[in-house]
C-alpha cells in the first residue's frame, strides 16, 4: 500500500488522535488534585482578603489557622452537627467542611431549596440547604469577623465572593468577588480596590434590625443622607451595581443568612 493512500492517512490520524486522547486524559487525572488544591488555597485567600486578614509575604494557610469554618443550616440557622438521624451526603460534609461545595448542592435534588419569583432577589433561582460560614478569631481565641459568601446575578454572570461583618453583625469590615464575567472596566469594577474601599466601616441593619444597605447612582458625599448605608454606584455599570445591590441584600435578609445572624445576635458571636 502506497504511503500516500488514503487508508494509511487515516490510520496514522486515527492512532495519533488515540495517543493525544490518552496524554491529556491522563494529564487531567494527574492534575486534578493540584487543581482542587489551589482552588481551595484561592477560595482561602478571598476569605482572608474580605476579612482584611490577608497580608503580603504572610503564608495563607498559616493565617488561616485563625478561621473557624462552620456549616450552617439557612432555614434554622443552627450549625450542622453529628446527629444519627443525618443521611450520609450530610454527614460527609461535616468529614471536611472546608471541602464542602455549595455551588454543586444547589444543584443536586434533594439537597437545595427553589426560590419563588418574590424571594428570587440575587436571580440564583436554586439555593443550597447548607451553607459555608467563616469566623475569625484573635489571639484570645475569641471570633473578630463573620464572614459569608454571597452570590448573585449582574448583568452577564453571576458574581460569587464574601462579605465580613463585624462582631456587631452591621458593621462591613470588607466585600469582594472572587469570580464574575462582568464587563472590563465597567461592571469588572466591583474588583477594583478603591470600589472595594469604599465598603469597610458601611452599616448594613438599621435601628430596627432590618436590611439596609444600598448600591446608589453616583457618589455618596458629605451631605447624603444616611450615607453609613449607602456606597458609590459603579460608573457605566448600573446593572452590575442593582445585582450587587441585589445579593447583598438578599444574603443578609431573611431568605439568606438572616436566620443564622438572628440566631448570633441572640446567643452572642
Amino acid at each position: 500500500m502506497s504511503n500516500d493512500s488514503t487508508g494509511k492517512t487515516l490510520t496514522v490520524a486515527f492512532i495519533l488522535c488515540i495517543v493525544c486522547s490518552i496524554v491529556v486524559s491522563s494529564a487531567a487525572v494527574i492534575l486534578k488534585p493540584m487543581q482542587l488544591e489551589n482552588k481551595l488555597l484561592d477560595k482561602k485567600k478571598n476569605i482572608l482578603a474580605a476579612a482584611g486578614l490577608l497580608k503580603e509575604g504572610v503564608d495563607v494557610e498559616e493565617s488561616f489557622k485563625n478561621i473557624e469554618v462552620k456549616i450552617v443550616n439557612r432555614e434554622t440557622g443552627k450549625y450542622l452537627e453529628s446527629d444519627p438521624t443525618l443521611e450520609a451526603w450530610e454527614k460527609s460534609i461535616l468529614d471536611d467542611p472546608e471541602t464542602y461545595d455549595q455551588r454543586k448542592a444547589a444543584k443536586t435534588i434533594g439537597r437545595f431549596t427553589e426560590l419563588t419569583a418574590e424571594q428570587d432577589t440575587a436571580s440564583i433561582r436554586k439555593q443550597a440547604k447548607y451553607a459555608t460560614v467563616y469566623h475569625a478569631k484573635g489571639a484570645d481565641g475569641n471570633v473578630e469577623t463573620v464572614i459569608l459568601p454571597v452570590h448573585g446575578y449582574g448583568l452577564w454572570s453571576t458574581l460569587y465572593g464574601f462579605i465580613a461583618l463585624e462582631t456587631d453583625l452591621k458593621t462591613v469590615v470588607g466585600l469582594g468577588f472572587y469570580e464574575h464575567a462582568e464587563t472590563p472596566g465597567l461592571g469588572g469594577e466591583v474588583d477594583n480596590p478603591k470600589w472595594k474601599g469604599l465598603w469597610p466601616g458601611k452599616q448594613v441593619f438599621d435601628a430596627e434590625g432590618s436590611v439596609d444597605i444600598s448600591i446608589i447612582k453616583g457618589s455618596v458625599g458629605s451631605t447624603t443622607k444616611n450615607a453609613e448605608h449607602k456606597i458609590d454606584g459603579l460608573a457605566g455599570a448600573t446593572l452590575t451595581s442593582v445585582g450587587v445591590h441585589n445579593l447583598v441584600n438578599f444574603w443578609l435578609g431573611k431568605d439568606g443568612f438572616g436566620p443564622y445572624l438572628a440566631k448570633l445576635k441572640a446567643e452572642g458571636v
